[in-house]
């Protein structure tokens, strides 16, 4: 009786968490935009390269999503909460970041 209501409850608990969302985020004319993304631990960030050159989303430590090529993306689920910063590791003027909670 005891682990039907248990799991009646964690079934409970599951139906009103969250679920995770994507964001998205372009790479145009050497910058991120936007520069600045909050989220949610669990959610993915996807980024898509508008410019005809490759960038990359690299935070040092966190993730670095390779090379992206123009028309690619890059997807990253954020893993632990906290504030990261990250760069195009092929142009490192161009920088942005992302607040977890």
């Amino acid at each position: 009786m005891r682990a039907a209501a248990a799991a009646l409850a964690l079934l409970a608990l599951a139906a009103c968490a969250p679920r995770p969302k994507a964001h998205r985020v372009a790479i145009r004319g050497f910058a991120y935009v936007p520069a600045a993304l909050t989220v949610a631990v669990g959610d993915t960030i996807v980024w898509t390269n508008e410019d005809v050159v490759p960038h990359t989303a690299t935070a040092d430590g966190a993730w670095d999503t390779g090379s992206i090529a123009n028309r690619g993306e890059a997807r990253v689920v954020v893993a632990a909460a906290g504030e990261t910063a990250y760069r195009c590791a092929f142009h490192p003027t161009m920088t942005a970041r992302v607040t977890a909670k």
